[in-house]
């Protein structure tokens, strides 16, 4: 009778320790689920808020670039748009002249915040501008694209060509970075063009 009591004694503690130990292994993974699970949303809420911020300030940056072209008497700002992209500012829209088209970018880049301004802006075409005018413009873009055509480094097919006032503006999408550059080069050595703005794009 005393073995046998003994052996139920011994069964009795081994069982305990192994419902024992099964218990405190279900408590330890519960419990690294349950931190697992709060990692996880820690971190989504983390990433929310980060979106948010950078939403946040970007609209302050709008904001602001909007107040600053306002107050520029040099700058009529009531055809120019306003947008940023992760602290880089897109104007477009239309202006009355180059001059007022680079006192824009001036402006926006004085704000507080900004990494860089794009031009989009385009020149504003007006019943005053001269025939004359509107023919040396034709002639100016005629030329132009002669000369990309005549140039090998160029893809002319992909670039579109317009001129207002003198001012050639370039736009498209070309293979590099090398045939934008090269583009801007040639356009600018024709006669009569005073500048060139380059909107071009590569998929590179």
């Amino acid at each position: 009778m005393n073995k046998t009591k003994i052996a139920q004694s011994l069964t009795a503690i081994v069982l305990g320790s192994v419902l024992a130990s099964a218990t405190a292994m279900a408590d330890t993974s519960v419990t690294q689920d349950a931190k697992s699970a709060a990692n996880t949303t820690g971190q989504k809420i983390d990433s929310s808020m980060k979106s948010a911020s950078g939403y946040m300030g970007d609209s302050a940056i709008t904001a602001k670039v909007k107040s600053a072209l306002v107050g520029n008497d040099a700058v009529n700002s009531n055809d120019i748009s306003v947008e940023t992209n992760q602290g880089v500012v897109t104007l477009s829209g239309f202006v009355a002249n180059q001059s007022q088209a680079e006192k824009a970018v001036a402006s926006a880049r004085t704000v507080k915040g900004v990494k860089s301004v794009s031009d989009k802006l385009h020149v504003k075409e007006t019943n005053n501008t001269s025939v004359k005018t509107y023919a040396s413009d034709a002639a100016i873009t005629i030329e132009v694209k002669a000369k990309f055509l005549a140039d090998n480094s160029v893809p002319s097919r992909m670039i579109k060509v317009e001129t207002t006032d003198g001012i050639v503006q370039l736009s498209g999408e070309v293979e590099n970075a090398a045939q934008i550059t090269r583009a801007e080069s040639v356009a600018k050595a024709v006669d009569g063009v005073k500048s060139v703005k380059n909107d071009l794009t590569s998929g590179q």
